[in-house]
């Protein structure tokens, strides 16, 4: 895999040329932005902006005036090879707050290694209905211990407007919801994105994780896309690179609270 090619793919597809991720968003292009702009439970911030732009201070005040006049929370979504070089350091002067950097990881899927098993005892079932929804915010909330409404909410709202574009699925030991995760497949690109993989403490360090990866990996493939793309963590990244995807650049939310 050609890493520059591939990332300026990723850039060109899923962040200049992006698509509303769900029902009730869309996306904007002004003043050398791409934002997205979503209803009360979905994902508002800015995607992309123009590496030439003239005045960056000017622009970050205008997303700040924009994402204020509507009252929400907004993420501007960093890269570690946006320009300009100073980006983060002017949005931290603007008043937001970053939060914890991420890698930006890419594998193509026909290269990894997907012949991963379960362990004895547990089994995968896709989260199609409310039941599997709820299922997936429980151990969502329980893995990371942050509220899940949003998440339920917003996966209820894709699966009922457009079931093609997302995949959920939740590890049950017995009837124990252990594990979970999602897929965000991009109409009209070369890349599925692997979302929100969570394992409860208890059952972390079992291969868990890695064999949701490779579930997600095999049906992403079966719909024809090319590629699986993560935002992966400190923990979740060895995990990735043994699979096969490989590192392209980080990645920082910037938050910024009305």
């Amino acid at each position: 895999m050609d890493h520059a090619s591939v990332l300026a793919l990723h850039d060109r597809d899923l962040r200049e040329g992006a698509r509303p991720d769900g029902p009730g968003a869309r996306v904007e292009r002004v003043g050398g932005v791409v934002r997205q702009v979503a209803d009360g439970h979905g994902w508002n911030g800015v995607l992309w902006s123009d590496p030439d732009v003239a005045d960056a201070d000017a622009v970050i005040a205008e997303q700040v005036a924009f994402f204020t006049g509507l009252g929400r929370d907004f993420e501007w979504k960093l890269y570690g090879h946006d320009l300009p070089t100073d980006l983060g350091q002017r949005l931290t002067a603007a008043g937001f707050t970053p939060e914890p950097q991420e890698t930006l990881m890419v594998g193509e899927i026909n290269e990894l290694a997907l012949d991963v098993q379960l362990p004895d005892g547990v089994r995968l079932l896709a989260a199609t209905d409310p039941a599997g929804v709820d299922l997936v915010a429980h151990v969502h909330a329980k893995a990371f211990g942050t509220d899940s409404s949003r998440l339920r909410a917003r996966l209820l709202d894709q699966l009922a407007a457009d079931p093609d574009t997302v995949v959920a699925v939740v590890a049950l030991a017995g009837d124990e919801p252990v594990s979970a995760a999602r897929m965000e497949l991009v109409p009209g690109t070369r890349f599925a994105g692997l979302w929100g993989g969570g394992t409860v403490e208890a059952w972390r360090g079992r291969g868990i994780y890695r064999a949701l990866v490779a579930h997600r990996a095999r049906i992403a493939a079966d719909h024809g896309y090319r590629y699986v793309q993560v935002d992966a963590s400190d923990q979740s990244r060895p995990i990735l690179e043994r699979l096969g995807l490989a590192p392209l650049t980080t990645t920082t939310p910037y938050v910024y609270e009305p």
